[in-house]
């Protein structure tokens, strides 16, 4: 767990050190670094999906995580519930702020697979790389949001945690290198339909996809116990 720590760590200060820019910037400017923000999300996003698409033995996979994830976050409102509790403690950019380093910061190949290796061969090189970029991003991030990104630190935590423990004691072999294509194809997505609310090209309710992550997982299972 030592990687997830110092990840979760670098994301604590880099977020910290952004926040305090934050406060130095002027509006004019704030504006602008929106802009870079979701420009920055589209390609990552894109690339994300993209990378992994030509590896994907399952092409219409993702589109059912994306239709039946939607449809279970829609009825449990996770959009607007999540969104209000949010903005009720930090204001109306909390939310999209959050949601957006959140993703940033658990989709992606060193964030699935560093803690599998960690829990493994005890190898952390993947989850000190990605602490070191998510040092930088999350400072980048803060600087546009404030604050507020610091509570994407204890999600990266759950998040790397779930996977190194799953990898530990229930399964050496359950975060496949196809599980990890859909992950990133569905993550890649939803980085996407969050850079669309920065550049406020469309509001995709982007909470609301949240479950989309969970239905890769549920069909390896699935194709696991009938095979």
């Amino acid at each position: 767990m030592l990687g997830t720590i110092v990840n979760t760590i670098c994301i604590i200060v880099g977020a910290s050190v952004g926040g305090l820019i934050k406060r130095a910037i002027g509006e004019r400017y704030k504006a602008i670094l929106f802009n870079a923000m979701g420009v920055a999300c589209i390609i990552l996003g894109c690339n994300a999906s993209l990378s992994h698409m030509a590896n994907s033995k399952y092409p219409i996979l993702f589109i059912m995580s994306l239709a039946i994830g939607g449809i279970i976050g829609t009825a449990l409102r996770l959009d607007e519930r999540i969104k209000h509790v949010l903005e009720k403690g930090g204001g109306s950019n909390m939310a999209q702020g959050v949601t957006t380093a959140s993703l940033l910061f658990c989709i992606g190949t060193l964030s699935i697979v560093g803690p599998v290796l960690s829990a493994l061969k005890g190898d952390n090189t993947f989850l000190f790389t990605n602490a070191t970029l998510d040092l930088f991003s999350s400072a980048l991030l803060a600087t546009t949001f404030g604050f507020c990104i610091i509570l994407a630190a204890p999600i990266l935590f759950c998040w790397q945690g779930s996977i190194y423990l799953i990898a530990k004691y229930l399964s050496n072999s359950f975060f496949s290198s196809e599980l990890i294509d859909e992950l990133s194809i569905v993550g890649g997505s939803l980085i996407l339909c969050t850079a669309l609310s920065l550049l406020n090209i469309k509001d995709c309710k982007t909470l609301n996809l949240i479950p989309s992550l969970f239905i890769p997982i549920l069909f390896f299972i699935v194709k696991r116990l009938w095979e």
